[in-house]
Formats: C-alpha cells, sequence, structure tokens
C-alpha cells in the first residue's frame, strides 16, 4: 500500500537502535512497577495497618497521574524537547523507588506510586511520537514493537517477583529490582540524539495540530479529567461539569474547529477497547486462580503466561503488517477477543489456560495498531494527537469502564444468587444482598460486605463459589464490548476500501527557505 503524502516526502534519517530499546526499556520498568506494588499490597496492609480503602487508594493513583502527565506533556513536549522530559521521568521513577524503600506509612507509599505514575506519563509522552517520527512508514508495526516492553515487563516481574516471594525476600530488596530497567533506559537514552517530531520538521504549526483534535477531542479528554478529579477531591458533578464548560468554552474560542470527525471516534473507541483489555485483565486473573491451584500452580502463572504470548506476537508485528492492513488486524483482533472472552466463560480446568491464551491473542495488537492508526491517519496532530489517545483509554477504563464492569459483576451475582436460592431452598440472596446502590448505569444491589465478615465458612465458601460462577458469566457480557469493535473496524475497512483502501499520511520536510 502506497503512503498518501503532504507533498512528496522525503527519506527519513535513519533510525536510532539504541534509542529505540531505551523507549522500550521504559514500558519494561513501567511493568516492573505496576507487578511488584500489586505483589507487595497486601504486605504493606499488614506492615502499615492500612485499611482496603488505603489499599485501593494507592493502587489507584497508579492509574490518573499518568493521564494527566500523558496529556499535559503532549501540549508543550515540542518546546521543551523529548530529552528534558525523558530526564524528569527517570527522576520521577527512581524517586518513587527510593521513597518507597524508605516509606513510614501511607503517605509515603501513596506520594512514592503518585511519582511514579507521573513518570509514567511523560516518559510515554515522550516514547509514542519519538518511534512514530523514527517510522514514518511503518508507524503500526513499530509502535506494536515498542509496546511489548510493557508484556515483556510483566513477564519478568512476575517470575522475579514469584520467586522473590517464595524465598520470602525482603519487600524492600523486591522494590529495588524496579531500579534495574530504570537504570538500564538511563544510560541508553543519556547521550541519545531524539528525532524532532514530523509535525514540528514538516512545519504544521502548533494550532494546527490542536485543530485536528478540535473542541470535541478536548471535551472528550477534558470531561474525563475533571470527573476524574471530581471524584478524587469531591469537587461533585456541579463543579466539574463547570470546569468542563469552561475549558472547552475557552478551547472552541481559541481553536475555532470540531476536530477531526475520525480522530474522535477512534477516541470514542478506546474507551471500549481499554475496558475490555485493561479493565477484566486484574478480574480474569482472579477468576483463574481457584483453577490453577487445582493445577497445582499459583495464580500469578496466569498473567506470565499470557504476558509471554503478547511480547512474542508484538516483537514479531512485521510479519502480520506485511499481510494486513492495520485496520484489518484491527477487525481480527477484536473478533479473537470476543470469541476467547466467550471461552472463557464456560470453561474450567486445563482448558482455562488454553482460553486465556487465545484472549491474549486477541487483545496482543489492539493498543499498539490503534495509537498506529492515529498517527498514520493524523500526523498534522503530532504528539497531542497520538498521545491523547492513550490517555482516554486509560482514564476512561477508570471512569466508565470499571463501572461497567462492576456493575456486570453486581448484576450476574444478584441473578445468580438468586437462582442457587431456588434451586437449594437456602436463603442466602434475602440475607446477603441487602446494600443498595446507584452508578451512571442505574440503580442496584450488592453483596453487604459488613455482613458477610461475619458469616460462617460454609456461607463464604458457598458466596465465593457464586461469585466465581457470576464472574465467567459476566465474561460473555462483557464480550460484548470486541464485538461492537469488531463491527466498528469492519464498517472502517469498508470506508476506507470505497476510498480506494487505507493508506498512512505521510508528511514532508518544508523546503529550505522555510527555515
Amino acid at each position: 500500500m502506497s503512503p498518501t503524502t503532504i507533498q512528496n516526502a522525503q527519506h527519513p534519517e535513519t533510525p536510532s537502535k539504541t534509542l529505540f530499546w531505551g523507549c522500550f526499556m521504559v514500558l519494561v520498568a513501567s511493568a516492573f512497577g505496576f507487578v511488584f506494588r500489586s505483589y507487595l499490597m497486601h504486605e504493606w496492609g499488614i506492615r502499615f495497618d492500612l485499611s482496603k480503602t488505603q489499599q485501593g487508594q494507592i493502587f489507584g493513583v497508579s492509574f490518573w497521574p499518568f493521564a494527566l502527565s500523558i496529556v499535559l506533556f503532549s501540549l508543550v513536549i515540542d518546546q521543551i524537547g523529548y530529552k528534558k522530559s525523558m530526564i524528569f521521568a527517570f527522576i520521577c521513577h527512581a524517586a518513587s523507588v527510593l521513597l518507597t524503600i524508605f516509606a513510614n506509612g501511607y503517605w509515603m507509599l501513596y506520594f512514592g506510586t503518585f511519582l511514579f505514575a507521573l513518570g509514567n506519563g511523560a516518559a510515554e509522552a515522550v516514547i509514542n511520537p519519538v518511534v512514530a517520527s523514527m517510522y514514518p512508514r511503518e508507524k503500526t508495526k513499530w509502535l506494536n514493537i515498542l509496546h511489548a516492553g510493557w508484556p515483556m515487563g510483566i513477564a519478568i516481574a512476575g517470575l522475579f517477583g514469584i520467586t522473590l516471594l517464595h524465598l520470602e525476600v525482603d519487600w524492600r530488596i523486591m522494590m529495588l529490582f524496579i531500579l534495574l530497567p530504570t537504570m538500564a533506559y538511563g544510560a541508553l537514552i543519556f547521550n541519545a540524539h531524539f528525532p524532532v517530531n514530523e509535525r514540528v520538521k514538516a512545519g504544521v504549526r502548533y494550532i494546527d495540530m490542536l485543530r485536528e483534535v478540535g473542541v470535541l477531542g478536548f471535551l472528550i479528554i477534558t470531561s474525563l479529567c475533571a470527573f476524574e478529579l471530581g471524584n478524587l477531591l469531591g469537587w461533585g458533578t456541579a463543579l466539574s461539569l463547570l470546569v468542563i464548560v469552561v475549558v472547552v468554552a475557552f478551547v472552541g474560542f481559541y481553536l475555532k474547529a470540531l476536530g477531526r470527525p475520525l480522530l474522535v471516534v477512534l477516541l470514542l473507541v478506546m474507551v471500549p477497547l481499554a475496558t475490555m483489555e485493561l479493565g477484566t485483565d486484574s478480574w480474569i486473573t482472579d477468576l483463574m486462580t481457584p483453577e490453577m491451584q487445582k493445577l497445582g500452580f499459583q495464580g500469578g502463572w496466569v498473567l506470565v503466561f499470557t504476558a509471554i504470548i503478547m511480547t512474542v506476537l508484538r516483537l514479531y508485528t512485521g510479519v502480520v503488517t506485511k499481510r494486513m492492513s492495520p485496520l484489518g488486524i484491527l477487525a481480527i483482533s477484536a473478533l479473537v477477543s470476543a470469541v476467547g472472552l466467550q471461552w472463557l466463560s464456560f470453561s474450567a480446568g486445563a482448558t482455562i489456560l488454553l482460553a486465556a491464551g487465545f484472549y491474549a491473542v486477541g487483545k496482543t495488537y489492539l493498543w499498539g495498531t490503534m495509537l498506529g492508526v492515529v498517527s498514520e491517519q493524523f500526523p498534522r496532530g503530532g504528539a497531542l494527537a497520538l498521545n491523547i489517545t492513550s490517555a482516554v483509554g486509560q482514564l476512561g477504563v477508570g471512569i466508565i469502564g470499571a463501572v461497567f464492569l462492576g456493575a456486570v459483576q453486581d448484576s450476574e451475582i444478584d441473578s445468580t444468587l438468586q437462582a442457587y436460592d431456588l434451586e437449594h431452598h437456602t436463603t442466602y440472596y434475602s440475607e446477603y444482598v441487602t446494600e443498595v446502590k446507584r452508578s451512571i448505569f442505574g440503580e442496584y444491589k450488592s453483596l453487604n460486605q459488613e455482613k458477610l465478615s461475619q458469616a460462617d465458612t460454609e456461607t463464604l465458601d458457598i458466596i465465593a463459589g457464586v461469585e466465581n460462577e457470576a464472574k465467567k458469566s459476566a465474561l460473555s457480557t462483557v464480550s460484548i464490548l470486541p464485538m461492537f469493535m469488531f463491527l466498528f473496524y469492519l464498517g472502517l475497512v469498508l470506508y476506507f476500501r470505497a476510498q480506494g483502501g487505507y493508506k498512512p499520511v505521510v508528511l514532508e520536510d518544508p523546503p529550505e527557505s522555510f527555515h
């Protein structure tokens, strides 16, 4: 497929492999931080007397600072420079590890995690546009290879974590392992020459970059940010709406452009994509743990197993992109993900590993290929268009996706426990499903955790079994998301075919007189 060019694209500079692998190691470091904090959260709860709410708050701060920093850095990164942003990220990552090691309670753990998330956002604001600028004609391929760093980090950290926990190594020493990939990427990028972003190199104005995203794009990201901060700071809905109106009104007055319609739609699709990929991961791992224990393995091996599959497939993305267009890859990936989720909903024993592997294959190329499509179709959007796509995914799963997944599980637990009572002539539903709550999806009933804490062992075992079955049943419902994505991507394939086929847009360097 020949690229659509704006004027005639010149030959790009030879990409630096050292810089690429430095960017790659950033994601490995991010994954190390995520995995080790997940493994150590239980011990921190005991050691520092943390409530479940406090543990959730520490884990939750792993996400929203990432989204905020990636957006804010994307707005200024071309002015301050890629290297300065990466140095900032390195300092955040290193300081986070040291702060956590010397933590004496909740707040040091909280701010240590906050710093790490801030570093993740600053780094990813760099690595996505840098790789896209290095490989302007193979963006989908190299962005997928880049994002193999995340599952590779998950797999390696998972193996380290399982081994260190088995050996009962001190948790502070475990945290020091995060410095290994951190120091590695620091060494690789220290003397690296960063490319000029293709937007800047082509002479596309800053305001034109903003106009690619437009009022509608800023409406999406501002709404997600405002509601996320509102939840954290207790603003309330009214103040969140006021913030949205003020920001969007200012943006509209300044830009006077709604944004590119396809880009806006792709941003919206990132919400179900992230929900299906990121939102269900911890849920599926938890679901498979009892089955893995029956086979004599720890539940953490499931995460390692699926991460290895994703790493290998992403590293060999070039084999796939030679044979299929990015939209074809997205459509097939979504369909395979839907089938994988359906298979998981009724699997048991060793079969559940096959279903999990199938699901892992399906989700492997979704995130990186979406970034590739955005970068290939909207290069004038520069770092902002590319990074705002990741930010919408991260925030969307936290604000909308997590609520949807929770509502699905509560609904399935509700119906499954009612059915159990009817079949066994018990009263578990009336005794324990008594809390009435509301969400953006309406009113629902949930298990009363206070009552459950006083229940006998037999009741807890029965409720746990019902929850497990309800989660498996809910996977079937969640498979609606990738099926919707499959139909959307199929529609895009047909649309581009009617336009003469999918062709990436490549910007040209301006003539010397421009400089």
